[in-house]
């Protein structure tokens, strides 16, 4: 049970996808401007970590080192078309605001890189307990990241106004402002590291 909850806790502050080994950073600067942005491209790519971590898992004795990365990302377009049907059907606003990046987690190197790098040499539940901590780290990351840039790009936290007359940065909106909040939280969380140590 420890190896399960250390699976789960390593993908959300040791081995965090954004923040730590800086991976899926291009739908992290582009839907990282509000808040509801953020979860909902996080519950997705959860989903979708989930399901083919554990898929990988089960198929990985029957499919052939050739064609591996092929079936791989195969197994994971079946869960994210899952994905993007269910926003599609459920919550059509949220899928125009994604846009585009929904179907690009196919390419998301997070969900490949836990196909090739854990999923393929693990049994299924330590898979699944990993695609959820690299889920949920992803998730925390998109929040935080959409929280900074929603309050300082447009004076807003999940669409209310916090503070009456804050003058909003309009450059946080932009993704310039992206780069510049993630630049500054990994230099934030290389410091804490550092002084950790």
């Amino acid at each position: 049970m420890n190896k399960l909850f250390h699976e789960f806790f390593k993908g959300i502050i040791k081995e965090n996808p954004t923040f730590v080994l800086v991976l899926g950073l291009c739908p992290t600067l582009a839907v990282s401007v509000s808040v509801v942005n953020g979860i909902g491209m996080g519950i997705a790519a959860t989903f979708v970590l989930l399901g083919s971590n554990v898929i990988v898992s089960l198929i990985k004795n029957t499919v052939p080192a050739r064609i591996r990365i092929p079936c791989f990302i195969v197994v994971i377009a079946t869960f994210v078309t899952i994905a993007e049907m269910t926003l599609k059907a459920y919550s059509p606003a949220l899928n125009r605001a994604l846009g585009i990046y929904v179907p690009l987690i196919v390419v998301n190197c997070i969900v490949l890189g836990r196909a090739e790098a854990f999923a393929q040499k693990a049994k299924a539940l330590n898979s699944f307990f990993d695609g959820l901590g690299m889920g949920v780290g992803f998730t925390l990351a998109l929040i935080l990241i959409s929280a900074i840039r929603e309050f300082l790009g447009a004076g807003k936290l999940l669409n209310h106004a916090i503070f009456k007359g804050f003058e909003p940065a309009f450059v946080f909106s932009m993704p310039s402002g992206a780069l510049l909040v993630i630049g500054l939280l990994l230099g934030f969380f290389n410091l804490f590291k550092r002084i950790k140590q």
